[in-house]
């Protein structure tokens, strides 16, 4: 899980806050002209608009319920674009509970996220995240999710020492556009599944191992209550 460092992100985000305003001042300032600045995060969703579209847990699958700490996110203010890693699919982030970064993205200017199981032993789990691009960010998101996939036919899952297959299809009808993975492995007693779904600027990250069917139509139903809870604040511009 990848709480603590995107929690880290979004103080960072309060703290520079002041000296980007600053920044921003002084630019307007210095250019001789009304006009104002451009916001480069315009008709992006904050982390605390992100966080009212995450599916509540009374819509969690029965004994699947809030996981102490695994919820975070971002508040009223932006962070800045992280680095996008570059070179080879590293194949097992699959296997992550947070697995955005499977693209070389560890996240965009805003997020929200939250992680459900069935306790004691987690044997069943739902995550969800959220994560506001700027510009055309969230629709290349998409498309490396799309390529990872392709580059990752299967991984190898080194707690378990097994070999994990990897499918991907193309889920219409959910948000601008869905895609969903599928995680499966002679040795797992259930597989997992993963859809990401964009609406607008917003990319939803989710993985379901909550089910005997790998965990798909709880998986569904959840993406689907954010997809239309993220297309209720879609700002016009996006």
């Amino acid at each position: 899980m990848r709480l603590p460092s995107r929690a880290a992100r979004a103080a960072f985000a309060v703290a520079a806050l002041p000296l980007a305003l600053s920044l921003a001042a002084c630019s307007s300032g210095s250019s001789g002209s009304d006009s104002k600045p451009v916001n480069p995060d315009a008709g992006v969703l904050t982390g605390t608009q992100l966080k009212q579209a995450l599916a509540p847990s009374s819509l969690m699958p029965k004994g699947v319920t809030p996981v102490a700490d695994g919820t975070a996110d971002s508040g009223d203010h932006f962070i800045a674009p992280p680095a996008k890693t570059a070179g080879k699919t590293d194949c097992a982030k699959f296997g992550n509970t947070y697995w955005l970064d499977i693209t070389g993205l560890k996240g965009g200017v805003s997020f929200a996220q939250s992680d459900h199981a069935k306790q004691p032993d987690q044997t069943e789990e739902i995550t969800q995240e959220l994560d506001g691009f700027r510009g055309t960010t969230a629709q290349a998101v998409m498309k490396d999710v799309r390529a990872a996939v392709a580059a990752c036919p299967t991984y190898t899952d080194t707690a378990n020492h097994a070999k994990v297959k990897i499918t991907g299809k193309e889920t219409p009808g959910l948000g601008d556009e869905a895609y969903t993975i599928t995680l499966t492995s002679s040795t797992w007693e259930n597989g997992s599944t993963l859809i990401a779904a964009r609406v607008g600027t917003s990319v939803l990250t989710l993985m379901s191992t909550a089910g005997s069917d790998n965990g798909a139509a709880a998986g569904q139903k959840i993406a689907a209550q954010v997809v239309k809870s993220l297309q209720a604040q879609k700002p016009k511009s996006a």
